[in-house]
């Protein structure tokens, strides 16, 4: 079995008062077949036995679905590899001798919690806004009532990948959030279900994504670069257009 020994300068900081600052600690015969938080569990296994304080950090699935593992590593979201969660990402992508600086997300509206753990309830209010559909209840429809192109499906399912994670937000140099709103705007508006709420829903969810504090998309496309999921910023020229047809609709009434 290959190891390495890391060096790892890893954000600490106490609580979302607390100034913060990097903290180096040695990982020493990590296995170069662990994920990337099963080595943060070697180094905290080993804090634990010196009585020091291990390190914070979020996760849940480990499958690349929930999104909640998403940090910074050498200034990249979710680290080096493209497509990939940090909690997917293998330490056969390092070297022996690296030195891995580890933080958490940046934003404005990711306010950290400790350690490597960031606060993404913001992404959670601009979903309550607009990211819902409206359907009557009883019994389901049936599946062929409502015929929708194959392409318009694919185009709809590409956006769904989005796992809500905020990678986009942490690549983008404005901590911009359009990624994800776009993502969401076009899975939902490209199906003929979304349609009624389409113009409510964009205006909406974009006027919220403002009031949390996201900021404006420059097309700097280094948001679809980091995506986990490679969402397509054709997504946030798809929103741009919802938006301003719904702006512009809403002015004339």
């Amino acid at each position: 079995m290959a190891t390495i020994d890391l060096t790892l300068k890893i954000w600490r900081q106490n609580s979302p008062r607390d100034k913060g600052r990097f903290e180096t600690l040695a990982a020493r015969g990590i296995s170069t077949d662990m994920s990337f938080l099963e080595m943060l569990d070697v180094v905290n296994e080993q804090l634990t036995l010196d009585g020091r304080e291990p390190i914070c950090f979020d996760h849940d699935c480990r499958e690349g679905i929930c999104g909640m593992c998403g940090a910074v590593i050498n200034g990249r979201p979710h680290g080096p590899q493209r497509g990939t969660t940090l909690c997917q990402l293998h330490m056969r992508h390092f070297a022996d001798g690296d030195t891995l600086a580890i933080e958490p997300f940046r934003a404005r509206a990711f306010k950290v919690v400790k350690d490597l753990v960031v606060d993404r309830s913001a992404l959670d209010k601009v979903m309550v806004a607009g990211g819902y559909i409206a359907a009557n209840t009883g019994s389901a429809p049936e599946a062929n009532a409502t015929p929708i192109a194959a392409a318009t499906a694919e185009l709809a399912m590409d956006a769904a990948a989005c796992i809500g994670c905020g990678a986009c937000v942490a690549a983008c140099p404005n901590a911009s959030a359009m990624l994800f709103v776009g993502a969401k705007v076009s899975h939902l508006g490209l199906l003929p279900q979304g349609r009624p709420e389409a113009a409510r829903r964009v205006l909406a969810m974009v006027r919220e994504a403002d009031r949390q504090g996201f900021g404006n998309c420059t097309n700097v496309t280094e948001c679809e670069v980091e995506c986990p999921k490679e969402i397509s910023i054709a997504n946030i020229a798809r929103m741009n257009r919802e938006f301003l047809k719904a702006a512009i609709a809403s002015r004339e009434r």
